[in-house]
């Protein structure tokens, strides 16, 4: 079992109820899903591009990539209705926790001049976003078999109603927010 979901069950539980004052266990916000999502503008005239894109994040994610396509057609950038334009993934359960801790503790502080993930990034309701402009911060890429330096963008999906509880819960998870 990951040492964050056993984290969460103990500390981070404990924690959240004395800050928030949560008359039930039920009430406590929990990690929902964690989406990532690569655009790959470039694959409209390569789909080479494409399937690289999705060969990285699957290795990134340990879990199957989705082709996303274009829902309409865009003249002007040379984009047809139902064109692959990109990739994502979908995590949940113990992949999800795991990939969390690795992007925490192992990604995250390989970021040349790193000093924290914005902490205003959440959406309203309780949802983070974070995006990095190279995938080769993960240590499960190689280096050299890179073809193209790509980002991503990494959704955290929670339970929780205000982006207050959500900021706790991340930062109780380890996530570097800036101050």
């Amino acid at each position: 079992m990951s040492r964050l979901k056993d984290d969460y069950k103990d500390r981070i539980t404990k924690e959240m109820t004395s800050k928030f004052g949560y008359k039930n266990v039920m009430e406590i916000p929990k990690l929902d899903k964690i989406v990532i999502n690569m655009g790959v503008g470039e694959a409209k005239e390569n789909q080479k591009l494409l399937e690289a894109a999705i060969k990285d994040l699957e290795t990134i994610t340990g879990q199957k990539a989705v082709i996303t396509k274009a829902k309409n057609s865009v003249a002007n950038f040379k984009i047809r209705e139902g064109m692959g334009i990109g990739c994502k993934t979908t995590l949940r359960g113990e992949k999800m926790y795991e990939f969390a801790d690795r992007l925490i503790n192992l990604a995250l502080p390989r970021v040349r001049d790193f000093r924290g993930v914005n902490p205003n990034s959440f959406d309203g309701r309780g949802n983070y976003a974070l995006g990095i402009k190279e995938q080769i911060i993960f240590p499960e890429i190689e280096y050299d078999k890179v073809d193209k330096v790509r980002g991503m963008d990494i959704i955290f999906v929670t339970t929780a109603k205000t982006d207050e509880e959500a900021r706790e819960l991340l930062r109780l998870f380890g996530m570097p927010f800036a101050k």
